[in-house]
């Protein structure tokens, strides 16, 4: 049994999560204390326990403190089992973040898996489907398994109802090696509206065009249709030949569109100025994988206190030995060692 002081680092569900997924990887018991004690509602909140309760079915794992509020869990899995699931978060938690904790045991799985997950698909302070979809998921197809995502409804905070369905054609993690980011290839700006009117999304578009200096034919406005709730996000991917980034900005009450816009798009500045492959959030993803692999090394801006909580996780959880080293004063090199 390992246990795990939830309060480290940054303190939130991340290392609750990535504690939960390592256990069923691994196979080893985990007791996970102080939950979320870093943020201002400690404990478990829906989605983490939606999490937990994926983890507990993919696993076959015993459990205590499978509750709302709960700040100890016990976790013991008894084996993955690939197969077809469905996990609704009964709100507008992030589905994403669900998928963060079951996926990593099913991708070496002994058989292919589907996963229907309901909730919210496009939150603040998660991943969007976007960002799974185009920058993290073909990045782990070149670990070896196959993960496709489908988007069924969009779910925006507050009213959820999203649908994604994913799909995990298993295979041995091996290596990888990004050092290099190459040239850009494609470069899009996207503003999405749900039951809102389509002039927030010109005005973003135009805030975000502004700050890129990309040609108009760049960026274009969605309508999503069969979102239960009003919501809206600005997406702007960079495609370059080695790895796609997305970066993403939400509309929220009180908050003027050409504000979401000019953020969305001066993160991706950051990043293309930067020189580094990898930004921020995909860093955050990728090294879990790469340590239950062959490992590997990508360059990253400076990590964040997220990246570096879940490389202090994955010493303790894996005994995997991640370097971070300077590369100059924007980017670093993260090397994962098995």
């Amino acid at each position: 049994m390992i246990t795990i002081d939830g309060s480290a680092g940054e303190g939130g569900g991340q290392i609750f999560r990535s504690a939960l997924a390592l256990a069923l990887c691994s196979g080893t018991p985990v007791t996970v204390t102080a939950i979320r004690a870093g943020r201002a509602r400690p404990g478990l909140m829906r989605q983490h326990l939606t999490a937990l309760r994926a983890a507990v079915a993919v696993g076959h794992a015993e459990v205590s403190g499978d509750e709302i509020g709960a700040r100890e869990v016990v976790f013991r899995p008894r084996g993955v089992t690939p197969g077809e699931y469905a996990f609704n978060v009964g709100s507008a938690g992030s589905t994403t973040l669900v998928l963060q904790t079951v996926l990593p045991a099913l991708l070496t799985a002994t058989g292919p898996s589907s996963i229907l997950l309901e909730g919210g698909t496009h939150n603040p302070l998660a991943p969007p489907f976007e960002f799974l979809d185009r920058a993290f998921l073909p990045l782990l197809g070149r670990l070896g398994p196959r993960v496709t995502a489908t988007l069924e409804a969009r779910g925006f905070y507050p009213a959820g109802g999203g649908r994604l369905r994913v799909t995990v054609e298993p295979a041995p993690l091996g290596s990888l090696e990004l050092l290099e980011r190459g040239p850009v290839v494609r470069r899009e700006g996207v503003a999405i509206v749900a039951n809102l009117s389509g002039a927030i999304a010109r005005r973003e578009i135009e805030a975000a065009a502004a700050v890129l200096g990309w040609e108009r034919e760049c960026f274009r406005i969605e309508q999503a249709k069969g979102s239960p709730g009003p919501g809206n996000v600005v997406n702007v991917v960079v495609e370059s030949e080695h790895v796609t980034e997305v970066f993403t900005a939400f509309g929220e009450k009180g908050v003027r569109a050409e504000e979401v816009g000019d953020r969305a798009a001066r993160a991706a500045r950051a990043y293309l100025d930067s020189g580094a492959p990898v930004g921020e959030h995909l860093a955050d993803q990728l090294v879990l994988p790469m340590a239950l692999g062959g490992g590997g090394a990508f360059r990253t801006v400076l990590p964040s206190s997220h990246t570096r909580t879940q490389i202090d996780l994955l010493g303790r959880m894996l005994d995997a030995r991640i370097t971070v080293a300077a590369v100059n004063d924007a980017v670093v090199e993260i090397r994962v060692n098995r």
